[in-house]
């Protein structure tokens, strides 16, 4: 389940990730059925798009992101132009270390911008979007229009239609108690989100979703996201609550860290600029790398290509960023190997490329 943006996602996903998938568990190297591949028996996922008996794609399948191509979606999540009293929220949520988020609280993420379902499954008259934390999304394809005075809830209502090869969905009745993204930027009941699904070849579908919601965002919001087909396994299920150890651990304040602050001498965050690569356990194909560069007497990290994001050294090799904790390992020799992300959940090990 990996939904990647920002360095403070990244941490935040790897321990919903790494928790979700059990080592052993029925189904995740079963051959999915009836899909193309290639003489050496692997999913040919430049193959054509399927299509249904009416001829429209068909966005059946389980999806995954990219991390290749995260940082696209990342940066269109830096673009967010908030109401001032929305952006201030924000800083209030971020300085708090996010307490509040849904992943901590373990309820459903609602309209979340930078969120993908997990898997799709499609039939004449309703799509269904099935998510790994058991929430789901019913999108109703047989004409019906939006509920006219909704109940407001966390997952809200979704209606689609076809404009040609591209589905276009429209969904509203939203409650207003969920974040927009992990800055915890609000909305009200009155957001409406339309989602251009697009399934250019068999393993590929992009999405391009449109936020809408003028008494919180100050102009519309558009994000990006690009996922690849997830052949030969099956979606398991992750029960948050099951597991969750955040939040005892999320005390104090941002600025906290902020206070600790020290001078490193700029010989030595040179020593520190590189690109570093994670392999998460289940998908080592699929790495995330962080690159570090400098600007000036500070340090910088971007996530697959996506937004920089500044670094607050606290000692010579520690670094902090919204709660998040990095740590820079040299050799004998006082080269620089790898950095250790630091989390409530444990340290994980980022090897320098």
């Amino acid at each position: 389940m990996w939904k990647a943006s920002g360095l403070a996602i990244f941490v935040s996903t790897f321990v919903c990730t790494a928790l979700a998938l059990p080592a052993a568990a029925q189904w995740l190297n079963y051959p999915t059925p009836g899909i193309p591949r290639t003489a050496d028996g692997k999913p040919n996922l430049s193959a054509p798009a399927p299509r249904t008996a009416d001829g429209k794609p068909d966005l059946s399948g389980l999806w995954r992101v990219k991390q290749a191509t995260a940082g696209e979606t990342d940066k269109a999540l830096q673009s967010v132009k908030a109401q001032p009293w929305a952006q201030e929220l924000s800083k209030k949520r971020k300085e708090e270390l996010g307490r509040d988020n849904m992943s901590v609280l373990c309820l459903p993420f609602g309209p979340r911008a930078d969120f993908a379902p997990d898997k799709i499954v499609q039939t004449p008259g309703l799509l269904m979007m099935l998510n790994a934390d058991l929430t789901y999304r019913q999108v109703f394809l047989d004409g019906r229009p939006l509920p006219q005075d909704p109940n407001p809830t966390w997952m809200g209502y979704s209606v689609g239609h076809w404009d040609r090869d591209t589905l276009v969905v429209e969904s509203a009745g939203y409650n207003d108690r969920t974040w927009l993204d992990e800055d915890g930027h609000p909305h009200s009941e009155d957001l409406r989100v339309t989602e251009r699904f697009r399934r250019p070849d068999f393993g590929h579908l992009e999405i391009e979703k449109t936020l809408e919601d003028p008494k919180a965002l100050a102009q519309k919001w558009v994000i990006p996201i690009k996922l690849e087909y997830d052949a030969d396994t099956e979606l398991l299920e992750y029960v948050c609550a099951e597991n969750e150890r955040d939040h005892s651990h999320l005390v104090g304040k941002a600025s906290d860290d902020k206070q600790k602050e020290v001078t490193v001498a700029p010989e030595i965050l040179k020593t520190y600029v590189g690109l570093y690569e994670f392999k998460i356990p289940e998908r080592p194909d699929d790495p995330i790398s962080i690159d570090i560069s400098g600007e000036g007497n500070q340090l910088m990290a971007a996530l697959s290509g996506g937004s920089k994001y500044p670094l607050t050294a606290i000692s010579q090799t520690k670094f902090f960023f919204q709660g998040t904790h990095l740590e820079f390992v040299k050799d004998g020799s006082g080269a620089v190997t790898h950095m250790i992300i630091q989390t409530v959940e444990g340290d994980f090990k980022a090897p320098r490329k």
